[in-house]
């Protein structure tokens, strides 16, 4: 497979959706959801979707904004490690289900959502929903037109 993109990001070429995007993007950030849980249920949901740009872009905003290597390296086996809070492990429970519509007929059971919603209020759990289904949209148009992680790390 090649690295390099099949057509310039659709949103580069479509400039009304950047708007969209960042009107998205202020709202999930401004429901009182910690950032570094946003950050973390971004990666997460991008791991899953083997979306190279957007695990790397959400790598490296991760760890700009203070997480740590040790954590970073364990969101794909979060479950198995003890780094990560209870409300963070809602967060990443529901990502996952979020992300993976299609794996089972009840695709986000109500001790998911229960779990989640222990931990984060209404609002919360809204900035929750539209950040991952944001994260899916992204990830979803990167891995489509396979959009490369950046190559120029430094």
């Amino acid at each position: 497979m090649s690295l390099e993109a099949r057509m310039q990001n659709p949103a580069a070429l479509l400039p009304d959706t950047v708007k969209a995007v960042n009107l998205l993007y202020r709202a999930a950030h401004s429901a009182g959801v910690p950032g570094g849980t946003l950050e973390l249920v971004h990666l997460r949901a991008s791991q899953i979707n083997g979306c190279s740009a957007c695990v790397d872009s959400g790598a490296r905003g991760a760890r700009k904004n203070g997480e740590t290597e040790e954590r970073l390296f364990a969101v794909a086996a979060w479950r198995e490690t003890p780094y990560f809070t209870d409300a963070e492990r809602a967060a990443l429970d529901l990502a996952e289900h979020a992300t993976r519509l299609a794996d089972r007929g009840d695709a986000v059971p109500d001790p998911v959502w229960d779990e989640a919603a222990r931990h984060f209020g209404e609002k919360e759990l809204a900035a929750l929903v539209l950040w991952i289904a944001t994260t899916n949209f992204f990830n979803r148009i990167n891995a489509t037109t396979r959009q490369p992680a950046p190559q120029n790390w430094g």
